[in-house]
């Protein structure tokens, strides 16, 4: 079935009673070339697993599922599985489990249906909850050796952006803690139906075996990279004594223990600088010199 042809599409979702969620933010892909290079530059090959999230029609799942050994999607629509039945006929290494991907245990998931495979995620996600899927996938230290997945321009410059970069903040420090990102390719809005009002980008992040730094306390660490990137147009220090609650002379101390001039703002401060600082408040708190 030609998915990527708007006539025989709309007739296909018509036929089934199927009217598009804004809610959801659903965009269904119809450009022809943008699933199979999504698929190959995702690591879909034979002998690998793909977890899918959210595979609207299935236009994207029948490129993993003509590349990959066993595909399985997440999809919480349940006006969706009746259409998928139909346009995934042909495969038999696909599975749709209907859940949400914010709920759904990943973990049992893939140890359950992919036997053990190299597994990948590929995925065409929502706008409005991308950062949230991404982080879960990252926190939940699944299993797997990459991640694809097609999002806002914009979000993907946040995302795969370097300490220094104009476009950097607390997310793209999260995850480059988790993995090594980098943008694969553009999509504009003319590749979707209905179009959004933005253009989209293709990631793959990476996961890495063991994070780049070593902070003594991780969720310190991200306190202070929340903190600091919360008031990005201040200093590191001035923005950090507000989200602390530690005054500016007694939070110093700390920068000068940990190397870190704290006079630069976020977005200049690398991951193991962010690491040092959180391990010397840590000690300056375990010492008394402030309350956390």
């Amino acid at each position: 079935m030609a998915l990527t042809d708007r006539a025989r599409l709309r007739e296909l979702l018509e036929r089934h009673g199927f009217t598009f969620s804004k809610a959801m933010g659903q965009n269904f892909l119809v450009n022809p070339s943008v699933c199979p290079r999504m698929a190959e530059l995702g690591g879909a090959a034979p002998g690998v697993g793909v977890l899918e999230i959210g595979p609207g029609v299935g236009v994207l799942t029948a490129e993993l599922a003509r590349r990959a050994g066993r595909v399985v999607c997440v999809e919480l629509d349940s006006r969706l599985p009746p259409i998928l039945a139909e346009t995934l006929a042909e495969f038999d290494n696909v599975e749709i489990v209907l859940g949400d991907v914010m709920e759904v245990d990943l973990q049992s998931l893939i140890a359950e249906r992919f036997g053990g495979m190299p597994v990948v995620v590929c995925a065409n996600l929502p706008y409005y909850i991308t950062t949230p899927i991404l982080m879960r996938l990252l926190e939940s230290r699944l299993p797997v050796d990459a991640i694809t997945v097609m999002v806002q321009k914009e979000a993907a410059a946040r995302l795969c952006a370097a300490p220094g970069e104009r476009e950097c903040g607390a997310i793209s420090a999260a995850i480059a803690y988790y993995a090594e990102p980098r943008v694969l390719f553009p999509v504009s809005a003319g590749s979707f139906m209905p179009a959004p009002k933005v253009d989209s980008a293709v990631i793959r992040l990476d996961l890495r075996p063991k994070p780049p730094v070593s902070p003594g306390d991780e969720r310190l660490m991200f306190e202070l990279v929340r903190g600091a990137f919360a008031q990005r147009r201040k200093t590191v220090l001035n923005a950090l004594s507000a989200s602390l609650g530690i005054g500016k002379d007694e939070l110093s101390q700390a920068f000068r223990t940990a190397g870190v001039d704290c006079g630069q703002r976020a977005e200049r401060l690398t991951l193991q600088q962010f690491a040092d600082l959180s391990d010397a408040v840590r000690a300056l708190r375990a010492a008394g010199r402030f309350r956390s």
